[in-house]
C-alpha cells in the first residue's frame, strides 16, 4: 500500500500536468474545508511515480448521512490511456462511495464524452464552473497583446492612466471585500463572505498563487481584483468595483495590470473565467441587449481579445438513483443561485 500522498507532491504533480488547474491543488481543498467540505486525494503511481490523479471534494447533505463528491476542473490523466482511466476511477468511486456519496460530480477542462459515457457519466443538469470562458494569450509581447484587444478597451485603458488612476499590488484584503459588497448589492448577484476571500488569500498568497490588486485615485479605492495563478496559467476570479469615479474606466486598467503581472511571473495564458455558454456568433449579436446571468460582463471581457474556449461540461456518475432524483428537484427549485 502506497504512502498518502503529501501536498507538495500532489501540488508539484498539479503544477506540471498539461490540465493542471488551480482548483486542483491542495489550498483549493483547505478553502472549500473551511467552509464545509473535507477532501480526498486518489492518486496513481508507475515505479513510484505520480502519473495521475484527482483531488475530489465532499459535501455532507442535510443529516449527515450522505454526501455528494465532486472533481473540479479533474480528474487529471491522459485520457488516451484506457487501462490508466479505468484503473483511476475505480480508486475514486470506490473512496467517494466510502464517503457515502450519492453521486460523484466531475467538471474536467479536458476529457473525451465517449469516454466518460462509457464509464457511467451522464451530462449534468447542474453545472457548477462555467462551462465557456475566454482566454487571453500573454505569450506575445504587450504591444502585440493591446493590438489584438478591442479598440475601444485600449482606450479605456489608457484614459483610466491618463485620468491619474493607479493600479497596486496589495495585501489590503479588507477593501476588497468592500468593493466585492458594494459590487453585489449594485449588480445583483452573489458574493462570497468576507471570510472567504480572506482566508483564500491567506492559502494562496504565500506561496505566490493569489495577488490582490487595486485601482485608486488619489488613495480612494476605486477597484479591485483577486488574481490566481499557478505555472503558466493565471485566473481571474473576483473582482469589485465602487460606484465612484466609474467614469475614469479603473476597471479596464485594471485589468491589463493583472495581466502584465502574471506575463512577468511566467504566465502565457490569462483566464478572464466565465462568459454564457453560447456561440460567438450569439455571443456577439446579442451582448448589447442581454444583461442576466454572465451576459452582464460579457461586454467587458470580449473586449480584451481573449480566444473563446469551452469545457466538456459538468457530468455525474450516479451511486444512489433515488436520492440522486431527490437532490436535483431540490436544486432545480433553486436554480438560479451562483456558487463556486
Amino acid at each position: 500500500m502506497p504512502s498518502p500522498i503529501t501536498a507538495a507532491t500532489w501540488d508539484a504533480f498539479v503544477e506540471a500536468h498539461p490540465h493542471g488547474h488551480i482548483l486542483q491543488t491542495s489550498a483549493w481543498a483547505d478553502l472549500k474545508c473551511a467552509f464545509g467540505w473535507s477532501a480526498a486525494r486518489v492518486d496513481v503511481r508507475e515505479s513510484g511515480k505520480l502519473v495521475a490523479g484527482a483531488q475530489i471534494l465532499f459535501r455532507p447533505l442535510p443529516l449527515g448521512l450522505a454526501s455528494i463528491a465532486y472533481i473540479p476542473k479533474g480528474p487529471l490523466v491522459d485520457w488516451h490511456n484506457s487501462s490508466l482511466v479505468g484503473y483511476l476511477f475505480d480508486s475514486i468511486n470506490h473512496v467517494a462511495r466510502s464517503a457515502h456519496a450519492i453521486f460523484l460530480k466531475i467538471e474536467p477542462d479536458e476529457a473525451p464524452v465517449n469516454r466518460l459515457a462509457e464509464l457511467g457519466f451522464q451530462p449534468s443538469p447542474h453545472p457548477i464552473q462555467p462551462r465557456r470562458t475566454l482566454v487571453v494569450d500573454l505569450r506575445p509581447d504587450e504591444e502585440t497583446i493591446l493590438a489584438a484587444m478591442k479598440q475601444k478597451t485600449r482606450y479605456n485603458i489608457r484614459l483610466a492612466a491618463k485620468k491619474d488612476v493607479v493600479i497596486t499590488p496589495c495585501d489590503d484584503v479588507e477593501t476588497f471585500i468592500q468593493l466585492m459588497q458594494v459590487t453585489g448589492e449594485r449588480d445583483k448577484f452573489g458574493v462570497h463572505s468576507g471570510a472567504y476571500y480572506r482566508k483564500a488569500y491567506e492559502l494562496f498568497h504565500p506561496s505566490g498563487q493569489a495577488q490582490l490588486f487595486l485601482a485608486t485615485l488619489n488613495g480612494q479605492p476605486l477597484a479591485g481584483l483577486m488574481l490566481f495563478a499557478l505555472g503558466e496559467r493565471a485566473w481571474y476570479f473576483y473582482g469589485g468595483s465602487s460606484d465612484a469615479e466609474r467614469n475614469r474606466m479603473p476597471a479596464y486598467l485594471l485589468q491589463w495590470e493583472a495581466m502584465r503581472w502574471a506575463k512577468a511571473r511566467g504566465a502565457t495564458h490569462y483566464d478572464l473565467w466565465g462568459v454564457p455558454d453560447e456561440d460567438e456568433a450569439t455571443l456577439e449579436a446579442s451582448f448589447e441587449t442581454r444583461h442576466d446571468g454572465l451576459w452582464g460582463v460579457y461586454r467587458f471581457k470580449r473586449g480584451f481579445g481573449g480566444q473563446l474556449l469551452r469545457a466538456p461540461g459538468a457530468f455525474d456518475r450516479v451511486y444512489s438513483p433515488f436520492m440522486y432524483r431527490l437532490y436535483l428537484a431540490y436544486y432545480l427549485k433553486r436554480r438560479g443561485e451562483s456558487e463556486r
